[in-house]
């Protein structure tokens, strides 16, 4: 028997449309490389989106076309993100701090004919230019200087355009957005997101028991627009009317602090590394902020400390943990508790929300091990699976396709457990695990543990080869500003919680870690840089 439902498709320019119709007066506040805020209305977003839209189909922009951005969060790269995908072409966010060879090569394989480009990024631009062929680059010119010799003013070009596009019959599946993955071995990959599952993705975000966005929402997408399409939020916020905050290029911690106390922000998302410094400069700075009282932060991109979860419970503020990658659009989990879950110890509630939680509705999850599907029990653990409606089912051009199993599940490459609630928590990377005479060690454990030590800021522990026990692991670490480092301290703290095999053999002190334009550890590089690491060598000094 048919149903006798509609078939109307799920497609971004619904969301522009409804929040034009019925929130034009809803503020998008963007920081501007200056300094300054620049309000508009949901009216203007709209407006300005449907003119982007009917300039490039008058410049013979079609269906499939890439339009790519190399741009910071701000209201130009908002408009790309709706006005682009509302005549059928795909919007590209480009990363703006990637190598340029990469950078480069990422342009070539999507084939992308136009770019948008803030002023400020010019100079990333030109270290591409000799290696790519745009056939136009709009350039957001603020201070309505001189643009470079081959490019065009932006609001020129919208201006060329009547304000009415000719919106084509589109279908939820097609392409709407590509992101490239950014991780940390081999060529990036092209995920290709459509209409469908952007708009599915938004609507299980909202959800209340995920990360409950309304029409009395301020959201700060602090993760940037250039990855993974922001998480989501820019797209979840239009679809519901939330006012949007968007920070600009700059993400000092005293900056984002301003803009959450100025604009009253209720959720603001970010990587832990961002959180962390913000969490400093409010404990450093007693009394300077006063945050709104509905704050909310929401973590993702790499495990957030249980450590993180307490200090900022001191200051009223509630962090939400996400998992998710570049192929899940990317949020795939949450970790908000069950009402089951009241009666537990404090200690109990903590360790559960450090977990990276359950899988949003309609998608599942699984961890599969060398003997097949794990039990739910918290301790068996095995690769993590996921599949769902806003899951890749392959990368653009068809690589890879071994990452994904024969009955379509997607391989995250993540150790992970699921204990009895359904709740999924990652140990590790397959690459990062380190294996000691035969026995699996979580560097991830290690770390966690490690930055809850008073005297460390920041902890990444590798595998370093071993003449005897195959590999070992090594912590390097990043002090509190003036603590000194006691490695018998450190070990000794360890062994309260890990095994001593598991307690790693050394104790290096950096003043950095090297991370990922998106916030994740390059562990590659720090296991290149450690490479020579010999056990037999004496200790090197710490501070």
């Amino acid at each position: 028997m048919e149903s006798t439902m509609m078939s109307c498709p799920l497609l971004v320019r619904s969301m522009l449309e409804r929040a034009g119709k019925l929130f034009p007066g809803v503020e998008v506040v963007s920081a501007e490389p200056s300094g300054s805020h620049r309000r508009c209305k949901m009216h203007d977003l709209y407006c300005h989106s449907r003119k982007l839209s009917a300039a490039l189909q008058g410049a013979g922009v079609t269906r499939g076309d890439r339009v790519a951005t190399l741009m910071w969060n701000g209201q130009e790269h908002l408009e790309a993100y709706f006005g682009v995908p509302s005549i059928g072409a795909v919007v590209h966010t480009l990363n703006v701090r990637l190598h340029p060879d990469e950078l480069a090569y990422i342009v070539n394989q999507a084939q992308d004919r136009f770019l948008i480009v803030d002023d400020c990024l010019l100079d990333v631009f030109e270290t591409i230019r000799p290696k790519v062929r745009f056939e136009r680059v709009f350039v957001v010119d603020r201070d309505a200087g001189t643009l470079p010799a081959g490019t065009e003013s932006y609001e020129t070009f919208l201006s060329s355009a009547g304000a009415n596009p000719v919106y084509p019959d589109l279908a939820e599946v097609e392409a709407a957005a590509i992101c490239y993955t950014s991780g940390t071995t081999g060529a990036p990959k092209g995920v290709v997101y459509s209409h469908r599952s952007i708009s599915l993705h938004a609507l299980a975000i909202s959800l209340p028991d995920v990360l409950n966005f309304s029409r009395h929402s301020t959201i700060l997408p602090i993760s940037s627009m250039y990855h993974v399409n922001a998480w989501g939020f820019p797209f979840a916020a239009v679809m519901h009317g939330s006012k949007l905050v968007l920070p600009g290029r700059n993400l000092q911690p005293s900056a984002l602090l301003d803009l959450i106390q100025q604009e009253q922000v209720t959720l603001a998302a970010a990587v832990p590394a961002i959180l962390q410094s913000m969490l400093n400069a409010l404990e450093d700075n007693p009394g300077r902020w006063r945050l709104p009282e509905s704050l909310r932060l929401a973590a993702g991109g790499s495990a957030a400390p249980e450590t993180m979860l307490r200090r900022f419970d001191k200051l009223g503020v509630e962090v939400l943990h996400l998992w998710g990658m570049t192929e899940t659009s990317p949020v795939g989990t949450a970790s908000t508790l069950k009402p089951s879950m009241s009666d537990w110890s404090k200690d109990r509630l903590y360790a559960q929300r450090a977990r990276q939680g359950m899988a949003l509705p309609v998608v599942d999850v699984r961890v599969v091990g060398e003997v097949g599907e794990a039990a739910w029990d918290g301790e068996t653990t095995g690769e993590l699976e996921i599949r769902g409606p806003w899951i890749a089912s392959s990368y653009s051009g068809g690589s890879q396709p071994d990452k994904w199993t024969a009955d379509g599940w997607f391989q995250t490459g993540d150790i992970a457990t699921i204990d009895s609630e359904g709740y999924m928590k990652i140990t590790d990377r397959l690459k990062d695990l380190i294996k000691s005479g035969g026995e699996w060690i979580s560097s991830v454990d290690l770390e966690n543990a490690l930055v809850s030590h008073e005297s460390i800021l920041q902890a990444a522990v590798i595998a370093v080869p071993h003449p005897k026990w195959q590999e070992r692991p090594l912590a390097i670490v990043v002090p509190k500003n003036g603590s000194t480092i006691d490695t018998a301290q450190l070990r000794a703290f360890l062994e309260l919680r890990f095994a001593r095999w598991q307690v790693p053999d050394d104790f290096v002190c950096v003043d950095e870690l090297p991370y990922t334009s998106t916030g994740k550890l390059l562990k590659n590089k720090l296991r290149q840089d450690f490479s020579s690491w010999r056990w037999d060598c004496p200790r090197q000094p710490v501070r």
